[in-house]
Parts: C-alpha cells; sequence; structure tokens
C-alpha cells in the first residue's frame, strides 16, 4: 500500500517516513506542490499526508487535485497552523483529517489507519487466502490463526498478492506498490523479499493456484 508525503521540510519528511515505512507502507515523498502534482499523475496512492506551508503554495489547493487524481485517497493535513480557524478551513477544503504540529508518530500512524477503514466500518474485515490471513487495519498476517512477523518490504509484497489472490502479477506490478519512486531497486531485490516469505505460499496455494509473479 503505498502512501504520498508531501513535506518540505526534510528533517520532518525523513521522520514520517521512517515511521510508515516501519508501519509497512511504501512512501514517496514530494517537497512541493508540483512534485507532488507529478507525482499523483504518474502513481496511484492509498492515501495522501499534505504539510500547508510549502515553497509555492497552501497545500490545501492540492486537495481538488487529489480528488479529481485519486478520488479513494484520504488527504491528512499536517501542519503547523493550528488555530481552530485552520483547522476548519482545512476540513472544508477537503481534507479527512488534520493534525497539528508537532504531533507524535503512533498518532499519525493511528489515523493513517483510521483513514484506510471502509466508511461506516468499525474494522476492516481480515482478507482470508487458505490458511493464510491478512488484518489491513493492523497490518497482522496469520497461518492459521497464528500471527507471523515479516519484516515491512516482505509484508508489503504479500499484503500485493493477496489483494489478487487468483490472478498473475507481474513484476511491475509489485515493484510498483512495495518501493518509492526513490527506493534503490537492485534486478534481485524483489526476489529476494519474495523468497524470504515463501513459507506462507504452502498454505496459500491449496485455495489460490496462481503465479507469484510474471517476468
Amino acid at each position: 500500500m503505498r502512501i504520498l508525503l508531501i513535506e518540505d521540510e526534510l528533517d520532518m519528511a525523513a521522520l514520517v517516513i521512517r515511521s510508515v515505512q516501519e508501519a509497512g507502507f511504501a512512501v514517496d515523498c514530494a517537497h512541493s506542490l508540483d512534485e507532488a502534482t507529478e507525482m499523483l499523475a504518474l502513481a496511484s496512492y492509498a492515501l495522501v499526508l499534505l504539510d500547508r506551508r510549502l515553497p509555492d503554495g497552501d497545500g490545501l489547493s492540492l486537495i481538488r487535485t487529489v480528488r479529481a487524481q485519486q478520488p479513494g485517497a484520504p488527504v491528512i493535513v499536517l501542519s503547523a497552523l493550528d488555530a481552530v480557524q485552520d483547522r476548519v478551513l482545512g476540513l472544508n477544503k477537503g481534507a479527512d483529517d488534520y493534525l497539528a504540529k508537532p504531533f507524535d508518530m503512533a498518532e499519525l500512524l493511528a489515523r493513517v489507519r483510521a483513514a484506510l477503514r471502509r466508511p461506516g466500518a468499525e474494522d476492516t474485515p481480515p482478507m482470508i487466502c487458505g490458511r493464510v490471513g491478512f488484518h489491513p487495519s493492523t497490518r497482522e498476517v496469520t497461518v492459521d490463526g497464528v500471527p507471523v512477523t515479516l519484516k515491512r518490504r516482505e509484508l508489503a509484497v504479500l499484503e500485493t498478492l493477496i489483494r489478487r489472490a487468483g490472478r498473475v502479477v507481474r513484476r511491475e506490478t509489485l515493484i510498483e506498490e512495495v518501493y518509492g519512486f526513490d527506493d534503490d531497486v537492485q534486478p534481485n531485490t524483489l526476489d529476494a523479499h519474495i523468497s524470504r516469505c515463501a513459507f506462507v505460499w504452502p498454505f496459500w496455494r491449496r485455495v489460490s493456484p496462481f503465479s507469484p509473479f510474471a517476468e
């Protein structure tokens, strides 16, 4: 699952990227409205994290573009502008949530997970494929109901495959979903991530005959 962060403060961007990646998400980062507009045209995002004070304007002006190009992506504003009128303005402009800086990363991740849940549902039901379960809201993987631990990119590989169970998933699709624009992807990197989570395939394939990826 891919998230777009729009933040021009490099230290803040690095902190958010690290925390969101550790939670199992792929992250792209733009430092201006122009960069963000280009990225929105090139890739699909599950969620957008949006700063307001950007070098080329107020981040709120980008919400209309997000709604037009990525209509299903929630927008969470991250801003030092924390007066009541600022928060009200952000929500009235179409943001799904507004988090004032400075904030705790645990709270940010909780808001990200909440925004990604289905509207009106208390929690997103687990995806079950054979004896393998993936819980989108907690990002937990289970086999026969027992939690198993995967590294973040192994988890991203598994999530991409389980969302497409029964279909061939091309290598390009996996790379697009698992890695950010700035990641250095070596030729055998993806194969290594697949092989390290291969222990789930025997449980998976009993009900979902598919090729993990196509050349």
